[in-house]
């Protein structure tokens, strides 16, 4: 599943989407068209690599060019490390061959986080959350390779192998339970990759950066000595920013029922509701941010399954959890600490 975030960075430099490189290049200022030099001994450096189906891309302030570069590196590392782990589609990822073969000797201590992470977010949206709607995604595709959607039947028989408890982890071993189950990660590993790469950047005292996986995160602050800002994208007018958002510490991710659809109307999309085993039919989009890249890119899949009411009801009891959502009639409800920049 390709997942395309509502969310485009906006530094006064260019968006992130205009960065260069393709395979983990960094480039001093005096290489990069639209590059300045920031506060007195910061200038900017850029990188950016191929995983999880999109370019992800990385700007550094810094004093030091081989210290930037190769905190660039050790950051996209990071990231590779949890795409080539949790890919759907690469052979030797061990989501892949747990999907294929039914278990997993041996798993990756990052895999066991994630997977671990995953049964406590479900346990707490009530199983709005739920990593094993992987054989609906199925269901659904291969209908529309056939030109349409998938007769009840056969939702139901997808429906039928959805459970989080039905994935066993544990340190020897991951288990799915019934034949014909299967996980995805893609709610969780780019926001998890935000996570690790922000921290190999701060081990190489890097000290203002901002980190596009697909899901944000951000450290210190941009050329002009502000905080980051990101824009949100409208999800039906690609031209259009429905808000703007500060980063003040937290991570942000955006969820929403155009990433990748099944139907022209957007009723039948990419996220699934693990109890009705057909998208959820109130959001559009959902926009969290949160401490950990993990928890926004978690909450903003679950936050669209669970529906406004529920949304809010649920961040209210989280610690420094805010959400801005969109309904499918273009209404904008957001809590009170949501950093949103006012124009």
């Amino acid at each position: 599943m390709r997942r395309r975030t509502l969310v485009s960075a906006s530094l006064g430099l260019g968006a992130l989407a205009g960065l260069a490189g393709m395979a983990s290049v960094a480039f001093p200022p005096n290489q990069l068209p639209g590059s300045s030099q920031s506060s007195p001994g910061l200038a900017l450096y850029t990188g950016s690599d191929l995983a999880f189906g999109t370019t992800v891309s990385i700007k550094v302030l810094h004093h030091d060019a081989l210290s930037a570069q190769a905190a660039i590196q050790d950051a996209l590392r990071e990231v590779r490390k949890i795409d080539a782990l949790m890919s759907l589609y690469q052979e030797r990822s061990q989501v892949f061959q747990l999907n294929r073969h039914g278990s997993v000797d041996a798993p990756d201590r990052y895999l066991l986080y994630v997977l671990s992470f995953a049964q406590q977010l479900s346990k707490l949206t009530a199983g709005a959350f739920d990593i094993t709607v992987q054989p609906l995604w199925r269901a659904f595709s291969a209908a529309r390779s056939r030109g349409g959607l998938p007769a009840p039947g056969q939702i139901a028989a997808a429906k039928s192998l959805v459970g989080w408890r039905q994935l066993a982890v544990h340190r020897q071993q991951v288990r799915l339970r019934t034949a014909g189950m299967a996980i995805t990660l893609n709610g969780l590993a780019q926001g998890y990759a935000v996570d690790l790469a922000l921290a190999a950047l701060r081990a190489r005292g890097v000290r203002h950066a901002l980190l596009d996986t697909g899901e944000f995160g951000a450290i210190g602050s941009n050329s002009a000595g502000q905080a980051w800002a990101l824009g949100i994208g409208h999800p039906r007018q690609a031209d259009r920013i429905s808000a703007r958002v500060k980063m003040d510490g937290r991570k942000v991710a955006t969820s929403g029922d155009y990433a990748t659809v099944f139907s022209a109307d957007f009723v039948h999309h990419h996220i699934f509701d693990p109890a009705s085993g057909d998208s959820p039919p109130a959001l559009a989009s959902v926009t969290v941010a949160a401490p950990t890249g993990i928890l926004a890119d978690g909450l903003s899949t679950a936050f669209m399954v669970m529906g406004a009411d529920r949304a809010f009801a649920l961040a209210a009891q989280l610690q420094d959890v805010d959400l801005l959502l969109m309904a499918k009639n273009g209404a904008i409800r957001k809590t009170a600490g949501f950093p949103e920049l006012q124009s």
